[in-house]
């Protein structure tokens, strides 16, 4: 079975920067939340290195029906998780799913 990703493009408030780390980092709530989920495996906070306010995130999972389980179940919670990280960013960019070979 092929593992997945679904990577996502963010574009950082100044001011924010420290709390967005702590939000969307390997540690951060995201990941707490993902690891709700038996399919997720770890999420990767990448800065770029030319712009240091755009960020990527790519979260790793078993599968792409594990991802899809997950929001279904908890579509709810991520949801609001997203609302309260919104002013943390002025772009929010969905990358898509990718089937890692």
């Amino acid at each position: 079975m092929a593992g997945y990703a679904h990577i996502w493009e963010f574009e950082v408030e100044p001011a924010s920067i420290d709390e967005f780390e702590r939000h969307y980092g390997p540690q951060g709530s995201w990941a707490s939340l993902f690891r709700r989920s038996p399919g997720y495996v770890e999420t990767l906070l990448l800065r770029d290195e030319k712009d240091p306010l755009r960020y990527r995130t790519v979260d790793r999972w078993r599968s792409a029906e594990d991802y899809r389980a997950f929001r279904a179940g908890l579509g709810r919670a991520y949801a609001e998780l997203d609302e309260r990280c919104a002013a943390l960013t002025t772009r929010e960019t969905d990358l898509g799913g990718h089937v890692e070979r």
